[in-house]
C-alpha cells in the first residue's frame, strides 16, 4: 500500500535525520532509555489509574517500586511510564474481596490478616491464644480460595505497646501511662498538635506532659479501633491515634523527630507507606529501630480491640513505644500501636517480629492536620 503523503514526509524527514550524521547518536539512546519511574507517588498513581482489576498492588523491590499487573497491555504501560511491571495471577480487587471475607468474621483476637503485592496473596497470622474454632473459621475461607491466603503461625501475643512510669527521650506521659510521641501537626491557622497512639489514654481532656513533667497540652480527640462497631473503617477513619493540642507554656513544638542525643531530623512530608518500604521505627524506649512495611492495610485483633488499614511492619517494639513514629528519611508514614510481646529490642535483636502502625496519613486527612 502506497505511503500517505503525512506519512511519507515523515520518512523523509527521518531518512535525513539518519543519513545527516549516519546513525542514532549514543546521547539519543541514553535520552530514550532515562526515563525511570522510581517516585512512589507516581507509581501508585499509575496503578491507581490501571485499576484494581489490572493491577495486583505495588511493593518495592531491590530498592524500586515495582506494580504488579494482570496482563500484558498493563505490562507496556508500566514499561512505557519507565516503571517495572511484574506478571501476577489476582487481581488487587480480587485479594482485596478475599480480606473483605476475613472481615467478615468479626473480632478474632490475636490474629491479622492483609493484602501482600509482592507474594500476589492474602497473609493471615494467627498469634497464640487463638482458639481452634476460631482458626478452622479462617481455615474454611483459605480452603474456598485455594493458593490466595497464606496461614503462618506466630508464636507470639499481641499486646499494645504501653508502660507504666515515666521514662526519658521521646516518652510522654499522661494519667501514669508512658507513650511516645509521634509527630508534631499543625492545623489550616498553624494552631499545633501532637500526635500519639489512641490506645494510651482513650477519651478526651487528659493532660499529656513531656519527660521532665512540663506540660504538653490537652487530649482533644482520638480514635481506638472497636472492631464491627464501625467506629474506624482504616479508609476515611482511622484507628489508634491521638491528638494533643499543644498550650504548655514551656513547650516549643518542632517538626522533627528525634534519632538520638542531639540528632534531630526534620520530617517535610506525609503520604501513605508501600508495601516492602524501609522504614525507621524511634521510640521512648527502643529507638533507631530498622525494618520494612510487610503490609499495606492488615485488619489485626490486638486485645479485644478489632482495627483495619492498619501497616505491618518486621521491626522490633517494646512497652512504653506506643505512638512513636514510623519516617522514611523525612516522609512521615504511622504512629506505633501494638504488636508481638518481645522483651529486648537493640541494633543485634533479630526475631519474628510483627508490630503494627496506623497510617498516619489516614489521620491527618480525617483531622485537617499537616506535618510541617
Amino acid at each position: 500500500m502506497p505511503a500517505t503523503r503525512r506519512s511519507a514526509i515523515g520518512i523523509a524527514a527521518s531518512a535525513i535525520s539518519l543519513t545527516a550524521s549516519g546513525f542514532i547518536t549514543p546521547q539519543a539512546i541514553a535520552a530514550e532509555h532515562s526515563k525511570s519511574l522510581t517516585d512512589p507517588l507516581q507509581t501508585t498513581a499509575l496503578a491507581r489509574k490501571l485499576g484494581d482489576n489490572r493491577t495486583g498492588g505495588v511493593y518495592f523491590k531491590d530498592g524500586r517500586p515495582v506494580v504488579a499487573v494482570t496482563d500484558e497491555a498493563a505490562a507496556q504501560t508500566v514499561r512505557d511510564a519507565g516503571g517495572t511491571p511484574e506478571m501476577v495471577a489476582r487481581s488487587a480487587a480480587e485479594l482485596t474481596s478475599i480480606h473483605d471475607k476475613l472481615d467478615e468474621l468479626g473480632n478474632i483476637p490475636n490474629t491479622a490478616w492483609g493484602v501482600e503485592a509482592r507474594t500476589n496473596q492474602v497473609s493471615v497470622e494467627i498469634f497464640d491464644d487463638v482458639s481452634a474454632a476460631n482458626q478452622a473459621r479462617i481455615e474454611k475461607i483459605a480452603a474456598a480460595h485455594p493458593g490466595a491466603i497464606r496461614i503462618d503461625r506466630v508464636r507470639s501475643k499481641l499486646t499494645f505497646k504501653v508502660a507504666t512510669g515515666l521514662r526519658g527521650g521521646l516518652g510522654v506521659n499522661s494519667e501514669g501511662w508512658l507513650c511516645t510521641s509521634g509527630f508534631d501537626v499543625q492545623n489550616s491557622s498553624g494552631t499545633k498538635y501532637m500526635l500519639t497512639g489512641g490506645h494510651c489514654v482513650p477519651g478526651t481532656g487528659n493532660v499529656w506532659y513531656a519527660f521532665n513533667g512540663t506540660r504538653i497540652g490537652i487530649q482533644t480527640s482520638y480514635d481506638f479501633g472497636t472492631g464491627p462497631d464501625g467506629f474506624c473503617d482504616g479508609v476515611d477513619r482511622a484507628c489508634d491515634w491521638a491528638s494533643v493540642k499543644i498550650d504548655g507554656p514551656e513547650i516549643t513544638p518542632y517538626g522533627e523527630v528525634r534519632y538520638g542525643a542531639n540528632d534531630y531530623r526534620q520530617i517535610t512530608t506525609s503520604r501513605y507507606a508501600m508495601e516492602n518500604e524501609g522504614i525507621d521505627r524511634l521510640g521512648a524506649i527502643s529507638q533507631d529501630l530498622t525494618g520494612s512495611i510487610t503490609k499495606t492495610s492488615t485488619t489485626v485483633s490486638i486485645e479485644g480491640k478489632t482495627m483495619y488499614g492498619m501497616y505491618e511492619s518486621d521491626v522490633c517494639a517494646l512497652p512504653g513505644d506506643s505512638g512513636g513514629p514510623a519516617v522514611d528519611g523525612t516522609t512521615a508514614l504511622g504512629l506505633l500501636s501494638g504488636g508481638t510481646g518481645e522483651t529486648t529490642c537493640n541494633s543485634s535483636s533479630t526475631g519474628n517480629y510483627h508490630n503494627y502502625f496506623t497510617p498516619v496519613q489516614t489521620v491527618l486527612n480525617q483531622t485537617g492536620l499537616k506535618v510541617y
